[in-house]
């Protein structure tokens, strides 16, 4: 096979779907249990997936009343599924604007090295207003500034995984000889927003870096993907959309000197599998139909920035709403724009738009047979879209467990994915090379 599908299971505790915790198909009473997750791990990794990966955020989520809350570290959690697997990349999200640059770098080349290399950091400068107060914040930091500090954050965390050379550990036991101190270098990062003087404490990790994942979708989102995103998660509603995301962003990768090879675009994919495609329809039906308005509303509110509490749920939505989301190609405002686009091509009912996104929070959802499911992600794969999916199932475990039982095996016949791993780290499962040291030249010389 000459290009790779990637596929990656996004883990959101319950399942991706707001009201997946209320639904019997799921299991809530299991999300802070270890061995939940080390069972969806093994799914998707007897299934061949790329990654698993979880998003994270530094604060408790608003209106935790209607949904599954909480969070556990992901680094942690990965750290278990590390120890009950063998393959599968494991891909955590980490704030840039509440974590410094030392214990974060620390952190991922550890998961690195328990792991022998397949660890990802999903890069976020946290959107969440809430966050600024567990950390001593007067106020959360502007947009401009937390992506400011994002890349020197990334430069420093980087510099401090190049801190030791690939054969700092010479091992002379003969000589008592642990390591040559000469391979060892400072980094001596002193920027604006970030100072650290290095060098990390553990060698260099098996990948040389952790692969660098972001999902910004507004314009500063993107010029930092371009710049630093090995691969990047992304919302599209549609193929087109989708499409001018991906040159874009493969654009921008070739105004930082980088080849876009190796910059993966991965969308998001939340299906309903079923055996007929009216069967699926009507599993979403029976998800939508178990959404709290009081949630999707208050949601939907700090989305546009006002207060729709009031909305009629069976009136239109007020198109006004998402005058100033801009347009798709030029100027997205991440999520925001995506729903703004729902809203001009479908003309929902508040109710109508609710349901669209509680399925998967503007991602895009599909009802229908594992052939259709599989027909999606060919389409958006073999015409310049997509890289491959995150795969968002609508609820945990058993979403999942269908759609590598049944949509995985289609790829796989179409010549579209893998049926074995081919290396053991995430950087191979990807097709991304392993970084050379920034110190290897010097090094040699020396």
């Amino acid at each position: 096979m000459s290009r790779q599908l990637a596929l990656n299971a996004f883990i959101y505790p319950a399942g991706h779907h707001e009201a997946a915790w209320r639904h019997p198909l799921s299991q809530p009473e299991r999300i802070y249990d270890a061995d939940y997750y080390q069972q969806i791990a093994r799914t998707a990794e007897a299934a061949k997936f790329d990654a698993v990966f979880f998003a994270d955020a530094p604060a408790l989520a608003e209106n935790v009343e209607f949904n599954a809350a909480g969070r556990l570290d992901p680094v942690v959690l990965l750290a278990t599924i590390a120890a009950a697997t063998s393959r599968i990349g494991l891909i955590a999200t980490a704030s840039t604007t509440y974590s410094e640059p030392y214990n974060l770098a620390r952190s991922f080349a550890a998961l690195d090295h328990v792991s022998g290399g397949r660890a990802g950091w999903n890069i976020v400068t946290t959107a969440a207003e809430n966050a600024s107060a567990n950390f001593g914040f007067a106020e959360h930091p502007r947009a401009d500034d937390r992506y400011a500090r994002a890349a020197e954050f990334v430069d420093a965390a980087t510099a401090l995984w190049d801190s030791w050379d690939d054969d700092a550990v010479v091992l002379d036991k003969a000589a008592g000889r642990y390591v040559d101190t000469a391979r060892i270098h400072t980094v001596d990062a002193d920027g604006d927003h970030v100072r650290v003087a290095g060098p990390l404490n553990a060698p260099r990790p098996p990948q040389g870096h952790p692969v660098l994942v972001q999902a910004g979708a507004s314009n500063a989102g993107r010029d930092f993907a371009g710049r630093y995103a090995e691969a990047i998660f992304t919302a599209h509603q549609t193929l087109h959309d989708a499409q001018r995301f991906y040159d874009d962003i493969r654009s921008r990768a070739r105004a930082h000197g980088r080849d876009p090879r190796w910059v993966k675009v991965l969308p998001g994919i939340s299906p309903f599998i079923a055996d007929t495609e009216a069967k699926a329809k009507e599993l979403e039906r029976e998800f939508d139909e178990l959404t709290v308005p009081a949630y999707g509303l208050s949601q939907l509110s700090r989305l546009v920035g006002e207060d729709l509490t009031g909305l009629r749920l069976d009136g239109p939505v007020p198109r006004e709403l998402f005058a100033d989301a801009g347009d798709v190609g030029n100027n997205l405002r991440s999520r925001k724009q995506v729903v703004a686009g729902i809203v001009e091509r479908e003309q929902p009912t508040v109710r109508r738009l609710l349901h669209r996104l509680a399925g998967a929070r503007g991602h895009r959802v599909v009802a229908g047979t594992p052939e259709q499911v599989a027909d999606t992600i060919e389409e958006w794969f073999t015409s310049g879209a997509a890289d491959g999916f995150n795969v968002m199932p609508p609820y945990y475990p058993g979403g999942l467990e269908v759609f590598a039982a049944t949509v995985v095996p289609i790829l796989q016949r179409r010549g579209l994915f893998r049926t074995e791993y081919s290396g053991t780290t995430l950087r191979e499962h990807l097709g991304l090379p392993r970084p050379a040291s920034r110190h290897a030249a010097t090094s040699l010389a020396g």
